[in-house]
């Protein structure tokens, strides 16, 4: 949890599947939500803290997907098959906005805060000519074998859903990706007009043109990448594909399919159809124009961390969205990291010997001990050691921090 030009933002650990991701995201928000009150009190104000991503005056932030991939693998090959991907995944994993434009100068509701903020399709900025495909690249790991593929292109979501498919769905395109598995890219003439159209129409009829000049809809070139997605699984795993990809394959397929029958029918499970049947039973009630200023707090209101005034976890309570993992799991992993991944030592180390950790960040530990005349450097440069069962015994035999570096020396020497 730290502060990204002006406003909170917080960040997951390393975790190997969506499921997790969806468990440790909810977790932030926990994290958030209880220091905006503690903060309410310590200062005697009320600190409101939104999961959104515009002001809807003209200023955007992100919400940051990054994910590991081997360095040899073509940069070319992960732009082309991934940008039609991205244009058309808001129709799952969309968080919905009033107003059209980039400063809401056109009433009217669409799919993703973020699209009307993108002008490039491929670029190094995050604030300014903001690209579908980013180029930022810290690895945070060995940056001979690995990349960091930062995807600033989505929405926050608050439906576990939404997210679970999000990361899903996006993580089964890049290991096709990597495996060099697809197929001629399905080329969009213009990628960032298609994203914009894509998110102006809740319909999701419109055509987008391709290169070739024929046109696909958002919904078709989902299909697309659903298909591919399944005859590569099929050709790799055959009948041993994970629970979780599996869980994810099934799920995406059954949002497609009634995406295309009737997108309300998705209410209890996509953020942007259950913001917009919301906004509808407002509009519809007190005869609502686009226009009026109501609307917009809903909107507003739905993204809210304050259990109490978040209209998503009203909806949650009155058993009209669905969740995907449970308060007990979330709960846990506030205060626990994942086994698998090196974020169990990073977090096993700040619980074990705290006032001795000087600094934590994705790629080390550093140690600040009694008897070391300089900090002592712990390198986590090896994304998937650092586990529990890869430290989990050393550090139970380790009770202070000078006893577990000492091990450590001991078992490098």
């Amino acid at each position: 949890l730290y502060v990204d030009h002006a406003h909170p933002e917080y960040s997951t650990p390393e975790v190997t599947d969506p499921y997790a991701a969806v468990v440790w995201d909810k977790a932030g928000e926990r994290v958030i939500a209880e220091a905006a009150e503690l903060a309410s009190g310590t200062y005697g104000t009320t600190f409101a803290l939104y999961k959104n991503n515009t002001d809807g005056k003209g200023a955007s932030y992100g919400c940051h997907e990054n994910y590991l991939m081997s360095r040899a693998t073509p940069f070319a090959s992960i732009v082309a098959h991934l940008t039609p991907f991205f244009v058309s995944r808001p129709v799952v994993a969309g968080a919905g906005r009033v107003g059209i434009g980039h400063d809401t100068r056109e009433h009217g509701y669409q799919i993703t805060q973020r699209a009307d903020g993108f002008e490039v399709e491929v670029g190094l900025e995050t604030t300014h000519k903001r690209p579908i495909i980013n180029t930022r690249d810290a690895p945070h790991a060995d940056a001979d074998r690995y990349r960091r593929l930062h995807v600033i292109v989505g929405d926050a979501n608050m439906s576990e859903i939404a997210t679970y498919l999000k990361v899903g769905t996006t993580s089964l395109v890049l290991a096709m990706i990597e495996d060099g598995w697809l197929d001629e890219p399905l080329d969009l003439a213009d990628p960032v007009t298609a994203l914009h159209e894509v998110s102006h129409d809740p319909s999701l009829r419109t055509p987008l043109r391709r290169a070739d000049g024929r046109t696909i809809t958002a919904l078709e070139v989902q299909q697309v990448y659903l298909e591919q997605a399944q005859a590569y699984l099929d050709d790799r795993l055959g009948d041993d594909v994970d629970p979780v990809t599996a869980d994810v394959m099934a799920r995406w397929t059954d949002v497609l399919t009634r995406l295309g029958h009737d997108p309300m029918s998705l209410a209890a499970e996509l953020d942007w159809v259950a913001k917009l049947a919301l906004l509808e039973g407002y509009r519809a009630r007190d005869g609502l124009d686009w226009s009026a200023p109501k609307l917009s707090l809903v909107d507003l209101q739905y993204h809210d961390l304050r259990p109490r005034r978040s209209l998503y976890q009203r909806l949650v309570e009155t058993g009209r969205m669905q969740r995907l993992v449970g308060d007990v799991e979330v709960h846990r992993a506030v205060l626990e990291p994942p086994e698998d991944t090196r974020a169990y030592v990073r977090g096993r180390c700040l619980a074990r010997y705290a006032e001795h950790v000087a600094a934590a960040s994705w790629d080390s530990v550093i140690f600040d001990v009694p008897g070391r005349e300089a900090l002592q450097r712990v390198p986590t440069m090896e994304p998937l050691r650092g586990t529990k069962d890869h430290v989990g015994e050393l550090l139970e035999a380790s009770p202070t921090a000078l006893e577990l570096l000492g091990r450590l020396a001991r078992g490098s020497s």
